[in-house]
């Protein structure tokens, strides 16, 4: 801790793991098991807490508050972690929960994400890379959330829902099922509506690779036969392309939920 900053207002409890180059703003409170790794900034009024870890080079606002008891009633007190990756941004009033028994005992958050003001990551959630979490962006307990998600701002992902790599979820959306790799969703009980096209092409998708997920996807969302018939024609089809077998992968390893379907069509 020799190299570190820590105003004089912080309280950093005896045993706390502070790697070099830490900054730890004014009123912060950081919990005897708590690791902050290389660069990280805890700006002021930060509440860290619990076995949690924040990984180089990531950045805490104000009034931020990361590894409280979970919001599980069956949650006993049992010493679950908070585990947070490097270089994320973590915006005021956000709050991640750690893990609990019923869920591996470890909520986990990856690299180069951004949360931004008063987002919620509840515990046993599993979040990939580059992910963005708009304003007031909720995740219930045991969420998955795959690499380079967007989830707009105001909306709730229920509890063990799965969202794909580069899906974008609409913002005021309430999201009850599965969402697949490359999806987007939006409504007051979200819907797929079609693919994230933008998101595609601004992450370097080409044009051939773009309309084979486009095809894939109305075959998989056509009205021949059942979802599983057609999970396996798209399969049969696109065996050799990566980004298709990558939706049909996410389809066949479902758990709790199905997936996330466009809106029926008015008679």
């Amino acid at each position: 801790m020799s190299s570190a900053e820590i105003h004089p207002t912080a309280i950093v409890a005896d045993g706390a793991k502070i790697a070099e180059d830490v900054q730890i703003g004014p009123y912060c409170v950081v919990g005897p098991d708590v690791t902050l790794g290389r660069g990280v900034q805890l700006r002021a009024h930060v509440v860290i807490d619990g076995l949690t870890e924040i990984g180089e080079g990531t950045i805490v606002y104000p009034f931020a508050s990361l590894g409280s008891p979970p919001q599980d009633l069956k949650y006993k007190g049992e010493k679950s972690r908070l585990i947070i990756g490097k270089n994320n941004t973590i915006r005021e009033h956000t709050t991640m929960n750690p893990g609990t028994e019923d869920g591996g005992m470890e909520t986990r958050v990856g690299d180069n994400n951004l949360f931004m003001m008063a987002t919620h990551v509840a515990h046993d959630c599993q979040i990939g890379n580059n992910v963005i979490l708009a304003n007031n962006a909720t995740l219930g307990g045991h969420v998955r959330v795959g690499d380079f998600v967007i989830i707009g701002g105001l909306a709730a992902v229920h509890q063990f829902v799965r969202i794909g790599d580069h899906a974008i979820i609409g913002g005021m959306s309430g999201v009850e099922n599965d969402v697949i790799p490359y999806g987007r969703v939006k409504g007051e009980r979200a819907h797929l509506h079609g693919l994230n096209l933008i998101g595609l092409e601004r992450r370097g998708f080409g044009k051939e690779d773009i309309r084979h997920l486009q095809r894939a996807y109305n075959q998989l969302f056509g009205n021949e036969g059942t979802m599983d018939e057609r999970i396996d024609s798209v399969l049969e089809d696109y065996s050799n392309d990566e980004t298709v077998v990558k939706i049909i992968e996410f389809a066949k390893a479902k758990d709790k939920f199905p997936l996330c379907q466009p809106p029926k069509k008015s008679a």
